[in-house]
């Protein structure tokens, strides 16, 4: 993020947070026309005053950095280029980005390319609907954003639980429930608490199915052992945390009530991950491990992807671990799940990059591919990508593969332990958002040639298209 752009930021803040210009100057010890000099970007912001600002606002340095104005940057690149808007591919750079410090505009614009993407795909809705139609998981999405992906009502209500199960099974006072004692203990509360028998066995077709009336949940004997604690916990979670789930989705404002249910279950998903993985217990493991995931995983009992998932999640003020970027892809190159805490621009539809090691990671199951990649902009990141692959539910069934890749800042590099294998000194790898929005000039594997966006295509790179692959 340029100086040139830090103090529309920082109003931008100051108004998310009610503070009017003479109380935060008052509270970072300046005036308030010094203040006004630097939310008009006429003067720099000191070093000792970027941490005040981080302090008082309650922000990681990486938000004033201006990750949420990149992030729609990418997100208002995207819709504008798509036919649906009129296919608005070239407008300069610099014209999205003063679009993007106007985030009431910003959010307006992708609402209404969202409805229209909506549209396309459920046409009838859109005719009975005159408010705006998101999907359930783009409000699911939207919401974590909103939050940052870190809910504190619902890390101490997990904490509380967590204490309640350690005294049903009898440990003391201050002892916490091991990692391999926690499936077990959450079986118990279902039955004593909610009438719930869980049984292990094999499903047709599916790995759980829950009866409502015998009050008897199914998981399938598929399922490994860590899948299995997490769909016992979320369960849990659904049944105990409504009370904490509802006023969050109620801010959220007017959904339906597919996207409620959406929203419950992703926020008993959260929930659950903060069950298994105590915020300050991971967090810290997290920093001593310098961020290994299968580390993290084995220590835990859980999940490469839950531990991945749950790294993106380490936001509590004053105690923040790296902002990570959160991709989960399929061979086909959808985008499923996607967080960004960083400023890494993440494609909200279509097909990333095939540069990127979200995608290239597919070509050798089950091994880390680790690299630094530079968008056209300058931002540069280390991603790392590594596949996994989910239960089957009968023997004719593929089991599902699909990408975790993650990454940061290349600032934050060193911290992270997949980083120790590369040259951090060496060029980065030109990657795009996605093909038809991608503005370098000399890549052999873009689906679209370089001069259908705003350029004329070089002759070398003309004759070279495709005829080489």
């Amino acid at each position: 993020m340029t100086g040139a752009r830090i103090g529309r930021i920082i109003r931008r803040l100051r108004h998310e947070r009610n503070f009017t210009q003479q109380a935060l100057a008052g509270r970072l010890g300046i005036s308030t026309s010094y203040l006004n000099l630097i939310e008009h970007d006429q003067r720099t912001v000191t070093a000792p005053l970027l941490i005040k600002l981080t302090r008082i606002l309650d922000v990681s340095i990486e938000a004033l950095s201006g990750i949420e104005e990149h992030r729609l940057e990418a997100q208002l690149l995207e819709a504008l280029a798509d036919p649906t808007l009129g296919g608005q591919s070239d407008i300069p750079v610099h014209e999205i980005a003063v679009l993007a410090t106007q985030p009431t505009i910003a959010r307006a614009i992708l609402s209404l390319y969202k409805t229209a993407c909506a549209a396309r795909r459920t046409p009838q809705d859109a005719q009975a609907h005159t408010h705006p139609i998101i999907l359930p998981q783009d409000a699911l999405r939207q919401l974590y954003e909103t939050r940052n992906n870190y809910f504190d009502e619902l890390e101490s209500f997990a904490e509380s639980v967590r204490y309640q199960l350690a005294r049903d099974n009898g440990l003391p006072e201050g002892e916490s429930l091991p990692p391999y004692e926690t499936n077990r203990a959450v079986v118990s509360r279902l039955r004593h608490h909610h009438g719930i028998i869980v049984q292990v066995s094999l499903l047709d077709g599916k790995l759980k199915h829950y009866d409502p009336t015998s009050r008897i949940l199914i998981i399938s004997e598929q399922m490994p052992r860590e899948s299995r604690g997490f769909l016992l916990c979320s369960h849990l979670m659904m049944l105990e945390a409504n009370a904490v789930m509802a006023p969050i989705i109620h801010a959220y404002g007017p959904i339906s009530k597919e996207t409620d249910m959406f929203m419950r279950l992703g926020l008993a998903n959260y929930a659950a991950a903060a069950l298994l993985m105590p915020y300050m217990t991971f967090v810290q493991k997290a920093r001593a491990l310098r961020y290994d995931i299968e580390n993290l995983a084995a220590h835990f009992g859980v999940s490469f992807h839950q531990a991945a998932h749950r790294l993106t999640s380490l936001q509590k003020p004053g105690e923040r671990g790296v902002p990570f970027f959160f991709a989960r892809v399929d061979p086909a190159g959808n985008i499923i799940k996607s967080f960004s805490a960083c400023g890494f621009p993440i494609l909200q539809q279509g097909n990333p990059c095939p540069r990127w090691n979200a995608c290239t990671a597919f070509l050798t199951p089950g091994r880390f591919h680790v690299d630094i990649v530079e968008f056209t902009n300058g931002k540069t990141f280390l991603t790392f990508a590594r596949t996994i692959t989910g239960a089957k539910t009968n023997y004719h069934q593929a089991p599902p593969i699909s990408t975790i890749a993650m990454g940061c800042s290349i600032e934050r590099a060193k911290e992270i332990i997949y980083a120790d294998s590369l040259n951090l000194q060496a060029p980065p790898a030109p990657v795009g958002l996605t093909c038809h929005l991608c503005d370098w000039t000399d890549c052999r594997s873009r689906a679209f040639p370089y001069g259908e966006k705003n350029h004329p295509m070089p002759y070398e790179l003309v004759t070279d298209w495709r005829s080489a692959l």
